[in-house]
């Protein structure tokens, strides 16, 4: 129980904020300084880390009111945790000469997905669950936030993933985020099975039947790496370069194209075919266009009509369609209401034994 209550102090500390401490910076300088941190990262100038990524991102929104050294200090704790079930569970029916780093990946599933008790049969720590509230974060853009899910322990298809892959990076095993519509997922691979899917939203390995049962993945979206294809580092901080212009547009509420556009085509330079920053590129223009219509200011809305048409055009020779609301929480659920029909078997019975 101290444990807990010891980490309960750690997780408050990443989350607590004073705004009504004096800024010294605005919002845009806060937000162009975050910028310049994570595309150091992208043009060689800073080691990459995704979980710093994530992190700067994140404080950004709270004004740098976060503690990074809370926050690293919690994932610390996580991967102590993560060992201390390894060594206690050695894994079975796997002889493979990569089963030290499966043993690492089961074991950071295992933590996110169920109670774990340390040796004396108290909770060390909770599962980390789906959050149905709010789960597209168009209320409140901190439900797409780490670290509201480490202060939570619940999260959506954006924050479980990024966990994850934080945890596994942590103890030096690659675990790659892939998307599917409006949705993030882990893929990684082993000797025995090669390619496998990891679901953290609702603890299951699907096969890649469940993401094409979508209805919206199509030949030529997978062949255009819209959808099931992996991310390499700088792609996966292309995402966090999304997500600190959605969190800059939710502050600044207008005046926001300038910095908006920079990261899209920042992002976009990394993974052209990315179809979150195509997609908030094309909705930015088609926004600034309107906007400068109904300010009379035409000769400025003429000249980003090509461009947002040409975003447009993109999307559509790369077969992108819209997942309807209600679509989407009927796919994922579907995973679970058929689970022998698209669950990875082999995957689950060597994670889970």
């Amino acid at each position: 129980m101290k444990t807990i209550i010891k980490y309960s102090i750690i997780v408050f500390a990443i989350c607590s904020f004073n705004f009504a401490k004096a800024q010294t910076d605005s919002i845009t300088t806060i937000y162009q300084n975050a910028f310049t941190s994570i595309n150091n990262m992208l043009i060689g100038k800073e080691p990459i880390s995704f979980k710093k990524a994530v992190f700067i991102s994140e404080n950004a929104y709270y004004h740098n009111q976060l503690s990074y050294e809370a926050f690293n200090t919690y994932i610390q704790y996580l991967v102590k945790i993560s060992q201390a079930f390894r060594k206690a569970n050695t894994l079975q029916n796997y002889s493979y000469s990569d089963s030290s780093e499966i043993a690492i990946s089961a074991s950071v599933f295992k933590i996110m997905k169920d109670s774990i008790f340390d040796t004396k049969h108290n909770l060390a720590i909770h599962p980390f669950i789906y959050d149905f509230e709010d789960s597209f974060a168009e209320n409140d853009w901190s439900k797409m936030f780490v670290t509201k899910l480490l202060a939570t322990h619940t999260g959506n298809c954006h924050s479980l993933p990024f966990l994850y892959k934080i945890l596994c990076e942590e103890q030096g095993v690659k675990a790659y985020l892939a998307y599917a519509p409006n949705h993030i997922y882990i893929k990684q691979r082993n000797k025995k099975d090669g390619w496998y899917n990891s679901e953290l939203t609702s603890g299951l390995f699907p096969i890649d039947a469940w993401i094409i049962a979508s209805g919206y993945v199509s030949t030529q979206t997978i062949k255009n790496s819209l959808y099931m294809d992996t991310l390499s580092q700088k792609q996966s901080l292309a995402q966090c370069i999304i997500d600190l212009a959605r969190g800059y547009e939710r502050l600044k509420k207008e005046n926001y194209f300038d910095f908006v556009m920079m990261c899209c085509n920042t992002a976009l330079k990394y993974n052209p075919n990315y179809v979150e920053g195509l997609l908030y590129k094309s909705e930015t223009l088609k926004t600034q266009y309107d906007y400068y219509n109904a300010t009379n200011t035409t000769e400025k809305a003429k000249k980003i009509y090509p461009e947002m048409q040409t975003a447009y055009v993109s999307l559509a020779k790369l077969d992108y369609r819209e997942i309807p609301e209600e679509m989407y929480y009927q796919w994922i659920n579907s995973l679970e209401k058929n689970k022998e029909k698209y669950q990875n078997k082999e995957i689950s019975d060597t994670f889970n034994k």
